[in-house]
């Protein structure tokens, strides 16, 4: 297994979409069935030795989960009260299809869910049971995609133990598909206004320094690491980013640290050059937003 494997966007993107409006479905079911954490923690996929997974949701007097096997390319359902159900993922299974094989073997187990049955945030807009369009699926990017991630969730899990504050799990947004960690410096963020969403509200209700990672979209022709600082603080974006092919970009008028993926697989070390990334950019927030120097671990400075 390459640790660091190729991810041309062009080579998968049709896959990556089909895979994302899959993700989007599995999320939504969690979304209307897990009991609510802060920050929308209870909605988030995790990463498995298999793939992804819902992990337990807790159903009447027991429990299921739902994983996407990318290993061995299976959809799966487990339940606690011993009965699974399965469904291959292939080339050529659309949205729709997806949707019926899940909500056909959820039925079979008498788990009854309701979603909002359109995509969130996306490009796709036809609802999940009548998408046709997007039926691609290459297993070996696919594959190659979850083997990032997971390289990717075992840097951000370290990269969490340097840190005394609260932090978020590293976890999968299934809305834009990408794997996120999040540090929080205890005080409350500003009010957002009344045109704001009770998503952002929530998710932004306390000071935080995020970094994720995405494969890339319609606008960001590659895979990239990211960080961001809210509120974004005078300044931060002259403050160094390692590797030295990290630069800050604007979004949506705010300043983001950037290092693209292809750039990472030049460095002679791709694990430790991601470690220089994620702490240079949040070190700059830190600084630029004067947070508590307690918060650090120093077993790790």
């Amino acid at each position: 297994m390459t640790q660091f494997p190729a991810l041309p966007l062009e080579a998968w993107e049709n896959s990556k979409i089909t895979l994302h409006l899959w993700l989007q479905i599995v999320g939504k079911i969690k979304l209307d069935l897990m009991p609510k954490r802060n920050h929308w923690w209870h909605i988030t996929l995790h990463l498995s030795p298999k793939g992804l997974t819902t992990g337990p949701i807790p159903y009447q007097s027991g429990s299921f989960q739902i994983d996407f096997n990318l290993r061995e390319h299976l959809l799966e359902i487990h339940t606690s009260w011993g009965e699974d159900r399965s469904f291959p993922l292939a080339d050529g299974l659309s949205v729709s299809n997806f949707h019926k094989q899940l909500f056909d073997a959820l039925d079979e187990l008498n788990i009854k869910t309701k979603i909002v049955g359109a995509p969130y945030d996306h490009p796709c807009t036809e609802p999940f049971d009548e998408c046709e369009s997007h039926s691609n699926y290459d297993p070996v990017y696919v594959n190659k995609f979850w083997n990032v991630l997971i390289q990717v969730d075992s840097i951000f899990k370290e990269f969490s133990g340097r840190f005394y504050g609260k932090v978020s799990p590293s976890q999968l947004y299934w809305h834009h598909m990408d794997l996120a960690v999040t540090r929080f410096s205890g005080d409350k963020g500003p009010k957002l206004g009344e045109g704001s969403t009770n998503a952002d509200k929530e998710a932004y209700s306390h000071e935080v320094i995020s970094a994720g990672f995405w494969a890339g979209d319609e606008n960001v022709r590659g895979a990239a690491f990211y960080s961001y600082t809210y509120p974004s603080p005078e300044g931060i974006d002259e403050e160094p980013l390692l590797p030295k092919t990290a630069n800050w970009v604007d979004s949506n008028g705010s300043p983001m640290a950037v290092l693209m993926y292809d750039d990472l697989l030049k460095e002679e070390d791709p694990r430790k050059a991601l470690l220089d990334f994620l702490q240079s950019s949040f070190d700059a927030g830190a600084k630029k937003a004067q947070w508590s120097e307690d918060l650090l671990n120093p077993n790790f400075n």
